[in-house]
């Protein structure tokens, strides 16, 4: 928010579940207020029965970009999901069209032993599985998928996308050490269950919105939805939360590790002075350069 008022920008959001409708609580979307303070893209997109997906996200940022880039303000592109980053700077390898067979087969597979299906794809394309997790039915089944298709681990055909860059970004991230970040991510879990997230998924699923729809596959909502349905109770759910949390956080730390597409500059919580690092990063990056 900091950054994008003093910089005269927009927010596009990356978040993979803040683009569903009526998921408000558990993904933390930002209040009207700000919103009114700030425009912000690619929230509230889409129904929660949906699949929203990697490609549609980068079709719809890379059109909302254009938009702000036009109305002569800058997009800042922020969140959560990295995949779609990648998707948005570099584009996605071309896919092969699904099969209903193996599409069939392999769901029958993962409802009868998810565990199973996933140790597969660890053994078949680990650094695949580390950056998917082994809660995304989706990402799992459609990897699993083009492998048996195309006889290559989904990582050959990331290595082997040679889409140029369709931006040059700046990448920035608050700068956490590990007990800090655990602390806020325990208390964040705790502030969605004590805010209303089990009263949001029961109002959600009276709406129609079946209990497998991936949307209700974002963390704190599966957790709910596992205790709606008599699988755990409150405190299970709620430390389910915080455990699903703290694991996504070490797999995103090391996709920042990783990252193909720029450096990743770290700076300091936005209450300790991280944005103004942030907007002299930018000066720095943007210096000489046109058309950014």
């Amino acid at each position: 928010m900091a950054v994008a008022e003093r910089l005269d920008g927009e927010i596009v959001s990356a978040d993979a579940f803040a683009v569903y409708r009526g998921l408000d609580i558990g993904t933390d979307k930002p209040s009207l207020e700000d919103r009114r303070r700030v425009r912000h893209h690619l929230i509230d997109v889409a129904d929660p029965v949906e699949a929203y997906s990697a490609g549609a996200f980068s079709d719809a940022a890379r059109a909302a970009i254009a938009e702000i880039k036009g109305r002569g303000r800058l997009p800042v592109v922020a969140g959560g999901t990295h995949f779609w980053i990648r998707a948005l700077v570099v584009g996605l390898f071309p896919s092969p069209p699904r099969d209903p067979v193996i599409g069939a087969r392999l769901a029958a597979q993962w409802t009868a032993d998810p565990e199973s299906v996933f140790a597969r794809l660890v053994e078949i394309d680990p650094e695949a599985a580390q950056r998917i997790g082994s809660r995304d039915r989706q990402r799992i089944l459609r990897a699993l998928e083009v492998w048996e298709l195309t006889g290559d681990p989904l990582t050959s055909h990331w290595r082997r996308q040679r889409a140029g860059a369709r931006f040059d970004p700046l990448f920035v991230v608050p700068n956490l050490n590990r007990h800090e970040l655990y602390a806020k991510i325990n208390a964040r879990a705790d502030h969605l269950f004590s805010s209303g997230l089990v009263k949001e998924v029961e109002r959600i699923l009276a709406s129609g919105v079946p209990h497998d729809a991936h949307a209700l596959k974002a963390i704190g909502y599966r957790e709910v939805v596992d205790m709606l349905r008599g699988l755990c109770d409150l405190a299970t759910a709620i430390e389910g939360t915080k455990k699903s949390s703290r694991n996504l956080a070490k797999r995103q730390l090391t996709w920042l590790r990783r990252l193909r597409e720029g450096t990743v500059h770290q700076v300091a919580p936005a209450g300790d002075g991280g944005a103004s690092a942030a907007i002299g990063l930018w000066q720095q990056h943007t210096k000489g350069r046109a058309n950014q």
